[in-house]
């Protein structure tokens, strides 16, 4: 049975234009402010505290239990909401009343259920069926289906499109009657097209109605298939968030992709957040935080009634009644009517930056702040601007802010920075116990690029070598300094070689002694990943030179594409042309040595035969003599690094140290070199190859110590051989005692 009609309440435009605002939805249950005469405080307080939209429970006529969420009939009111009419003059009448205060009406519809033998199951019994228990009781988020219910059977192709039609039909009366749009439950259990074509069909009577969908406890895989239903928002699971955990930025990403994600400050017909407050939390704090979490993070935001109170009391969907709303407003145990004031302004703020793009957490789930970045762009690296939220999850500790801000950590994914406070204040302070802090920022400029373009660059570029040699190994950090070896041992050098394309490239080492002119010279292998190796020996002691020459192989190139396409049974007849014009210029400057080699592989290729030609081409000898002869095509030198190749004892020896003033037989008399030169077939007996003297200059007199460190010293006592300098000289002299230079030479060549 149709109700009666009614006119539509505003203009379509008006309408669109609110379909597209952020929602600040007030929840009201039917149940907890009775007939609809009494509704008018409880509007007015949701009016003042800044919301915009009134949602309620559905006002249909319920089951014997009394549940709300199983309607017996669709076509009759609540009987508590004091009607005498149809269904549809109640919500004409809840919707003037709304509209008198400037608000707009939600009603919540359950799709995918009605009262099993109520009117509406027992007028279409083919549309629905015995209840299926749920096979996920155990996700809070998700409401537990009475057994008194009766499942709607969209899946069944006769019913189906007959059900669809009368949701339709009882959506669109409802809109005409001044519903602005519904809240729609039961989404996982109707399927997508059965909802995108009753969306699609209310819309086209009503063109601005609103559909929001229920969305907490949605499988993510079931939301992935609602992006085509055309719904105007879905709800976050915000209660359900610790804080902390990567969840709710995940399910913030999967919903984003459907429609606008509402943040919930408390979830309808849940436990209420004064109940689950533990012993040492605040309520006060906990009820905050939830709000302002609630508000940052969605694009909208609901707050079932009793929230203002901080009620304790559950909302039920058959046993509530107006006495559990009233003993709260009555003893409010916290007043939080500038908190809601303030979180819906700031839903207004947000919106009016345009943060619906992508949600990143910087965060982990082991701090105690969590920050999250809100950007204006579906992907991070486009945004302009962003919002970080950052949120206090100790709700009895300050804590500091543990992310950067200016600019912002490379979780973040963008250059964003210059942080400003939404609410003024200084953006770097700690946070207070259980606060939410919203900070703007912007895109960074980058360093722009101020070098003259006169023409430069490019003229250097070209100049540039094509073929790049690095990290030439062995080198010394950090200066000129030389590697060092000894001799007869071997030295392994290893470079990057690289260039541009897909040429192959020769390479050689080349080394030489300080005093010679000429280079000696060997190949370096390829070892992989462009690196290349070679190794020579030194013959002799001293400075050496050695380095790394590169360049691109013409010939090499080309015999390696004329294997590959001959392998592929490609015809390489143009290509064989190619490589005889190749060998005929390398020919006319060939050193004398190497003619024949390259004759006889002119003689086959002559011969017309494609095999032969590409094995003649290929072969080691003819490589050889071709790389000996043909110029280097942009061949680049590194610059050569300094090799010292030392004595055998420079890696090496036995160290023998003695004092020559001590090496005396007459303690009155003082050791010379001549004594030490005694000494030394004794040192050469323990196997020691190097004597190792302290200072052997003169020894100052100012402040010169005794025997055993003595400060007080004798006239005979020698002082320490480390003062050096005296009146018979300094650093370039020798101590008078121990002997002359030449006595000096004469111990140097007895130790030789």
């Amino acid at each position: 049975m149709r109700g009666e009609e009614l006119e539509p309440r505003t203009g379509a435009g008006d309408r669109l234009h609110a379909r597209t605002a952020p929602p600040k939805i007030y929840y009201l249950h039917p149940l907890l402010v009775g007939p609809v005469p009494n509704w008018r405080p409880h509007l007015e307080r949701a009016a003042g505290l800044g919301f915009t939209h009134i949602d309620i429970a559905p006002p249909f006529q319920p089951d014997g239990s009394g549940n709300v969420f199983l309607a017996d009939d669709f076509e009759k009111p609540h009987p508590l909401l004091g009607a005498s009419g149809s269904a549809d003059g109640a919500v004409a009448d809840i919707s003037a009343a709304c509209r008198e205060l400037g608000l707009a009406l939600l009603i919540d519809i359950v799709l995918d259920r009605v009262a099993l033998g109520g009117a509406m199951a027992r007028s279409a019994p083919r549309w629905f069926r015995e209840h299926v228990t749920a096979t996920n009781t155990l996700d809070p988020r998700r409401a537990r289906h009475e057994v008194d219910a009766a499942d709607a059977n969209f899946e069944d192709p006769a019913a189906g499109p007959q059900l669809i039609a009368w949701w339709i039909d009882r959506l669109v009366r409802l809109a005409q009657a001044g519903a602005e749009g519904f809240r729609l439950l039961g989404l996982d259990r109707v399927p997508a097209p059965a909802l995108a074509t009753i969306v699609r069909a209310v819309r086209t009577e009503v063109e601005a109605c609103r559909f929001l969908g229920w969305t907490p406890g949605i499988p993510r895989a079931r939301i992935a298939s609602l992006r085509s239903l055309g719904l105007d928002h879905v709800f976050a699971s915000t209660p359900w968030w610790d804080g902390r955990a990567a969840w709710l930025v995940e399910e913030h990403e999967a919903l984003r992709h459907v429609a606008p994600a509402i943040g919930v400050a408390e979830a309808p017909f849940a436990e209420r957040l004064a109940s689950r407050a533990g012993p040492s939390g605040s309520i006060a704090q906990i009820y905050r935080r939830a709000l302002r979490t609630a508000a940052a993070t969605g694009n909208g935001i609901l707050v079932p009634m009793g929230f203002e109170f901080a009620s304790r009391i559950a909302m039920d969907a058959g046993k509530s009644a107006p006495e559990d709303l009233s003993q709260a407003a009555a003893e409010p145990e916290l007043d939080l009517s500038d908190d809601i004031k303030s979180a819906n302004a700031l839903i207004d703020k947000l919106a009016a930056l345009n943060m619906t793009g992508e949600t990143r957490q910087l965060t982990g789930p082991a701090s105690s702040v969590t920050a999250l970045l809100k950007a204006d762009a579906a992907d991070v690296r486009g945004a302009e601007h962003g919002v970080v939220v950052l949120i206090n999850t100790d709700d009895r500790r300050p804590r500091p802010i543990p992310a950067s801000l200016d600019p912002l950590d490379s979780e973040a994914g963008t250059a964003l920075g210059h942080p400003q406070r939404l609410d003024g204040g200084v953006e770097h302070a700690p946070l207070a116990p259980g606060e939410v802090r919203i900070v703007s920022v912007e895109r960074t400029q980058p360093v722009g690029d101020k070098s003259p373009r006169n023409g430069r660059a490019l003229t250097e570029a070209t100049k540039a070598p094509r073929v790049v040699i690095d990290r030439v190994d062995p080198h010394v950090e950090g200066g000129p300094f030389a590697v060092k070896r000894v001799i007869g041992q071997s030295v392994t050098v290893e470079a990057d070689v690289f260039t541009d394309g897909h040429d192959l490239l020769g390479a050689e080492l080349l080394w030489r002694a300080a005093d010679e002119k000429d280079w000696k010279c060997c190949p370096l292998t390829p070892v992989g990943n462009d690196r290349w190796r070679g190794t020579f020996t030194p013959t002799r002691i001293g400075r050496h030179l050695f380095t790394v020459e590169a360049w691109r192989d013409d010939f090499g190139t080309l015999c390696r594409d004329i294997e590959l396409k001959a392998k592929a049974g490609v015809d390489v007849a143009l290509e064989l042309v190619e490589a005889r014009q190749h060998l005929e210029s390398v020919l006319a400057q060939t050193v004398p040595c190497n003619t024949t080699a390259i004759r006889n592989v002119l003689s086959v290729l002559a011969a017309g035969d494609p095999a032969a030609s590409v094995e003649a081409l290929i072969s080691p000898q003819t490589r050889a003599a071709v790389a000996a002869s043909e110029p280097r095509a942009f061949a680049t030198r590194h610059a050569p690094l300094a090799l010292d190749v030392e004595r055998p004892q420079a890696e090496f020896a036995s160290w023998y140290e003695l004092f020559p003033r001590s090496e005396t037989d007459d303690v009155a008399r003082h050791g010379t070199f001549a004594d030490v030169i005694a000494r030394l077939p004794d040192i050469r007996a323990m196997g020691f190859d190097v004597l190792y003297f302290p200072p052997i200059h003169p020894i100052g007199r100012t402040n010169r110590k005794g025997r055993n460190n003595s400060l007080t010293p004798g006239p005979d006592d020698h002082g320490s051989p480390y003062a050096i300098g005296g009146d018979e000289g300094g650093h370039d002299a020798i101590h008078p005692e121990l002997g002359t230079l030449d006595d000096f030479r004469r111990l140097i060549a007895a130790a030789r």
